[in-house]
């Protein structure tokens, strides 16, 4: 009951509207830097291998690890997460207006530096946002708060990826960009009037700490050889779809689907499909148990990328197109929700905002890193080959399976995520 009258106050106070619009302003910058901005280069002509290599810009989001400890130990005037999370957001609202300035196929450089800028700045304010939504919950309030943050963040996802095409075929690409940068005045406003975390602890006492400790946490835990084979695993387990996604938007493009097109089904269908498959997953995972849910959601989301392939054989038809983008998203959802709580499993609640950073930076290194080649692939094999060669991408990741997450029992070492008092989605 006591539990029950906590969380019922939960929903009356002003953390969940506070972490819905910061999961919003988590969510904008992401696409911006990515497939709306293919989405623009491939109009401007754009080589399409520039454009795969252009994920690369996402590097911020991989290396995140490396700064996070800085936001540990640095206290801003507002506080340690309030007042990161602002400077962010406001760098952020200039960084975006800036891009409004570049054009693609007179200055390409320039478009690279201001998106890395994005990126960086993004990649920042996630690590801020992760630390925030993980010090303000109670611990019954993890589950109810982690789905706001990320209903937030995918709703911030439609605007700026379909939404954003769907404005592109009425206004120039450069007003889209000027308004996607007004809209991150959603985060700046909340940062003010969010309520205060409790301190829970001091800042380290040293960046020596604030870098040292959380890394030789984890690796006594679980033991060297051992850590070192799941972050392995967590690096390849999404190479396959990080392929896909990097080059999806301009293949439907050389296809012959529309912008709006695209927009519309990616985000009305799509984004329905993504929702359900994270609810999904995430009852179907507690059905299925965590480890397992790992192996047949891993397995779907390799499949699903048959879709795509079958666009390329199929004639032009926003049936098809429908289906794909609905199978894809479902898929990727599915995988959202366990590996998502595969890696809070991993994660020490006194260490978290690092470790989940080192984290979430190697799942992000192989939809970015790895997946950097993708134009040049698809130029070499054809968007037939390519999207088969997703699905090989895919095994390495799958073959990492009995080892880091046995069908039959925990890893070694590995926290459950219901009993660990941290909040790692994001």
């Amino acid at each position: 009951m006591k539990a029950s009258q906590h969380l019922s106050r939960f929903f009356q106070n002003r953390k969940l509207p506070a972490l819905l619009f910061l999961g919003f302003s988590s969510g904008l910058p992401l696409l911006l830097t990515s497939r709306t901005l293919q989405a623009w280069m491939t109009e401007a002509k754009v080589d399409l291998s520039v454009i795969g290599w252009f994920s690369l810009v996402g590097l911020p989001y991989t290396l995140k690890f490396l700064w996070s400890p800085l936001l540990d130990k640095i206290v801003p005037p507002l506080g340690r997460r309030r007042g990161w999370l602002l400077l962010t957001q406001l760098g952020l609202v200039f960084a975006i207006a800036l891009m409004a300035l570049q054009q693609p196929q007179a200055a390409l450089q320039l478009v690279a530096v201001n998106a890395m800028a994005i990126a960086l700045l993004s990649a920042t304010q996630d690590i801020a946002g992760d630390a925030y939504r993980t010090d303000i919950l109670q611990p019954n309030e993890l589950s109810a708060g982690a789905s706001t943050w990320v209903l937030g963040y995918r709703f911030a996802v439609l605007v700026s990826g379909s939404l954003a095409l769907i404005l592109a075929d009425y206004l120039p690409w450069q007003g889209v960009y000027l308004l996607m940068a007004t809209l991150m005045v959603v985060g700046v406003t909340t940062t003010f009037w969010a309520p205060n975390p409790p301190r829970r602890e001091h800042p380290p006492e040293s960046l020596l700490n604030a870098v040292y400790l959380p890394f030789k946490e984890f690796f006594q835990r679980l033991g060297f050889s051992s850590a070192l084979v799941i972050l392995l695993f967590i690096l390849l387990y999404k190479v396959g779809d990080g392929l896909v996604s990097n080059m999806a938007t301009p293949f439907l493009l050389e296809r012959g689907y529309s912008k709006t097109e695209i927009g519309a089904i990616q985000g009305t269908f799509g984004f329905l499909a993504t929702t359900l498959g994270v609810v999904g997953g995430g009852v179907l995972a507690t059905r299925l148990g965590l480890y397992r849910s790992l192996w047949v959601f891993g397995a779907m989301q390799a499949l699903s990328n048959l879709g795509y392939f079958l666009l390329t054989q199929l004639p032009v038809n926003s049936l098809w197109l429908l289906a794909a983008i609905n199978v894809e998203n479902f898929c990727a959802g599915l995988v959202t929700a366990a590996f998502v709580a595969y890696l809070m499993s991993l994660c020490n609640h006194d260490f978290t905002a690092t470790q989940y950073a080192l984290l979430s930076s190697l799942m992000a290194t192989g939809g970015i890193v790895l997946a950097a080649p993708a134009g040049q692939v698809a130029q070499a094999t054809g968007w037939g080959g390519f999207f088969l060669l997703t699905l090989v991408a895919s095994v390495p990741g799958l073959l990492l399976l009995p080892v880091v997450a046995p069908w039959h029992g925990p890893v070694a070492g590995a926290r459950n995520p219901a009993e660990d008092d941290t909040d790692a989605v994001g």
